[in-house]
């Protein structure tokens, strides 16, 4: 089955749009045991996939260029959340199973535009470059 075949197919059981989609770094710096040692970086991103199950898509990228705010997250809003207001939120110093369990939780929620950052989230949320932003992966 193709890419797109496959996305047509999410779409017929989801409705139309597209879902909340997280973004986790996983390159030169993030989930690294170089960089940080004693985190079970391969064990987050399952528990982070696992715990957000069909409430959106997660997936892994090699790098979003925020090295010094390593381990990042970009939470995208769905297409519903997009409408309402939401933008993408990038999340810096993604490191303790805590804060996995909060992102799981908002995208749960919605995402967003549609719910607010649970539990600490807001003290995670990082500011980057307009290059940085744009040069993310559709």
């Amino acid at each position: 089955m193709s890419r797109r075949d496959r996305d047509r197919d999410r779409e017929g059981k989801r409705g139309a749009g597209s879902p909340v989609t997280v973004t986790v770094c996983r390159g030169c710096c993030c989930g690294t045991e170089a960089k940080h040692p004693g985190v079970d970086h391969a064990g987050q991103y399952e528990r982070l996939r696992t715990a957000v199950g069909s409430a959106g898509r997660v997936r892994a990228v090699t790098c979003l260029d925020v090295c010094t705010q390593s381990n990042v997250v970009v939470v995208g809003p769905s297409s519903e959340g997009r409408a309402a207001g939401g933008r993408p939120v990038w999340l810096g110093f993604v490191l303790m199973d805590e804060m996995i369990d909060d992102i799981a939780a908002w995208v749960r929620a919605g995402g967003p535009g549609l719910a607010d950052p649970p539990g600490l989230l807001d003290l995670q949320l990082i500011s980057v470059s307009r290059r940085v932003r744009e040069g993310l992966p559709e």
